[in-house]
């Protein structure tokens, strides 16, 4: 054999198809083996790859975790690799037991086939070990010196498993919740376990919930065991795993201090200018500082049940800001004590609530002053500079909000009007256009005063009362809703805008023009006339409406930006240049 071709590790596949366990010798070690086939399969909609993994005298039939499909997809591993196996896992698919590859490394690309190996299936029980031959070898050995305790990867656990202990870290538990139907009452709780290679979901009920709530805390890892893989619920279950676990009076659960290989909570944090680009009913994760924390009050759901919630305000680096609701428990525990603080939410809801919001669900977790560095970025920007910035706020149908105009990409109205595609979410599209005409007939609503209620309020003759808030005020603040033509050299469109357009239209507050409109009828039309043949950047969202059975398409302004002719010169210039570089 060349001498650069590691040797294969002879008589592992016979270790392996024997195995009783993770507490056997060869779980701990990194067999070296050849890739003698692979391809890539469709199951439940993802793409796995199947691979054959031989020793040079038997063959196995292997699947690789997800995580690995990229050495597969980019060419880097295939058919004659010789690769180190650095964890693996055994389950039972489709009635057969097959090697799982939680991880893997390769040492050498392609080379022919070695040696003649046949087929080997894994034994439905425990049989003598042979030794492992792997003499010559000049691949690695040992990823991993032997666990103090043998656990099973996430990823390799199935209904079919049996006797298995798992080292996960908690990165989400949901409050305790009452149940009631036709069998009886009860209570539940769920909790998300997460380590290197997958997350699982696991639900407690009644006296599962007595023993273990207390025990598991957010963030801690333990030893889980003695729980049922079922096949996962996906109506109630929004973790990315087939199957989930039932947590049961007889389910073990111990804290590790060994945290060695569970990996730390990760982030996928999407910005809050970018949040008017995803889909509405989403998740997301976003880190950001919160600037105001609202009072707490309460809404009656649909079952007639009564939750508490609390709204905060958050700011990041893009100088947009944003409304996030806490429900029940976080809620009523969250305290105005941090001055500020940086907080990480991982998996929060996307609404549509005047443009966008945030929302905690069940599943999400949120964690403050995270030692990460994107926390410790937002706090020292927030501390120098941040606090004394103005932000824009996603407000009405988005008006002002986080939404880009993009230059490059403007439309004309004849073309938005001719090609635009409305699907049933949103469509975004810049344009650029004249004001001709404002409707003047109600330019602004009577809000209610209260920073995160906004509602309309209304007038009871004693004062102007709040349904939301439940809350009486002297006199509203009005908020600006308006509808204007806009134009350009192709065309007209009615476009609608919130509070920051009407700001920007006017560039007076919407009291003071309701006041005029109220008091000097003249003077008032005088302002609409004024405010009429400006031109602005708008970066929109069409999307369809059905009003009486009859459909149309409604434009709505996501922001609205005065033209600043420098930067509309500069882009001129650098189109010419690109055309006539010399």
């Amino acid at each position: 054999m060349d001498e650069d071709i590691p040797q294969l590790t002879t008589g592992v596949c016979e270790q392996i198809a024997t195995s009783t366990g993770p507490q056997d010798p060869v779980w701990s070690t990194s067999p070296i083996m050849q890739v003698v086939q692979a391809r890539a399969i469709e199951t439940n909609g993802q793409t796995r790859w199947r691979i054959v993994i031989s020793d040079g005298v038997h063959v196995l039939q292997a699947m690789v975790v997800t995580q690995l499909n990229t050495l597969f997809e980019n060419g880097h591993a295939g058919k004659g690799s010789i690769v180190s196996v650095q964890r693996f896992a055994i389950n039972t698919i489709q009635g057969r037991r097959i090697v799982i590859i939680l991880g893997l490394e390769i040492l050498v690309k392609e080379v022919e086939k070695i040696g003649n190996p046949t087929p080997r299936t894994l034994d439905a029980a425990g049989a003598t070990h042979k030794p492992l031959s792997t003499a010559g070898s000049s691949g690695p050995r040992t990823a991993h010196s032997k666990p103090s305790r043998p656990t099973l990867p996430i990823e390799g656990l199935s209904p079919y498993s049996n006797n298995w202990t798992i080292k996960a870290r908690v990165t989400q538990k949901s409050e305790i919740r009452n149940w009631s139907n036709q069998r009886g009452e009860g209570k539940l709780f769920s909790v998300t376990f997460m380590d290197e290679t997958a997350e699982i979901r696991g639900t407690g009920f009644n006296l599962a919930v007595d023993q273990l709530y207390d025990k598991l805390e957010e963030g801690k890892v333990y030893y889980i065991s003695k729980a049922r893989v079922n096949l996962a619920k996906k109506k109630f279950n929004n973790v990315a795993n087939d199957y989930e676990l039932a947590l049961e009076k007889n389910t073990e659960v111990e804290e590790c201090t060994d945290q060695t290989d569970v990996p730390e909570i990760k982030y996928n944090f999407v910005k809050l200018d970018d949040l008017i680009n995803k889909p509405k009913e989403s998740t997301c994760d976003v880190i950001a500082v919160v600037s105001e924390v609202g009072d707490i009050g309460s809404i009656s759901t649909k079952t007639n049940r009564t939750t508490s919630k609390r709204e905060l305000t958050l700011v990041d680096r893009t100088n947009s800001s944003i409304r996030l609701t806490l429900w029940g428990k976080q809620a009523e525990t969250y305290e105005d004590k941090h001055d500020n603080p940086v907080i990480a939410f991982k998996g929060v809801r996307i609404g549509e609530f005047q443009g966008r919001s945030l929302s905690m669900i069940s599943s999400s977790m949120m964690t403050i002053n995270p030692d990460i560095p994107d926390a410790h970025v937002l706090r020292g920007w927030y501390d120098s500079v941040g606090a004394t910035e103005n932000f824009t706020a996603y407000s009405g149908s988005g008006a002002g909000g986080g939404a880009t105009f993009n230059r490059a990409q403007v439309r004309t109205i004849e073309d938005i009007k001719a090609n635009l595609q409305i699907p049933e979410k949103a469509e975004m599209f810049s344009c650029r256009g004249t004001v001709l005409h404002i409707r003047g007939e109600n330019p602004a609503y009577p809000a209610c005063p209260n920073q995160s209620c906004k509602k309309k309020v209304i007038d009871t003759g004693d004062g102007w009362h709040c349904e939301k808030c439940e809350k009486t005020w002297e006199k509203p603040e009005y908020r600006y809703i308006i509808s204007m033509a806009v134009s350009d050299y192709t065309g007209q469109a009615w476009l609608q805008g919130f509070h920051d357009v009407g700001l920007a239209v006017f560039n007076m507050s919407a009291d003071d023009l309701m006041e005029i409109r109220n008091n000097d009828a003249a003077k008032y039309t005088a302002i609409l006339s004024k405010s009429s043949y400006s031109t602005f950047n708008f970066a929109c969202r069409a999307k369809l409406d059905t009003y009486q059975e009859q459909s149309r398409v409604r434009y709505g302004i996501s922001k609205i930006l005065p033209l600043n002719y420098k930067e509309e010169a500069a882009y001129l210039r650098d189109i010419i240049k690109e055309h006539w570089p010399n």
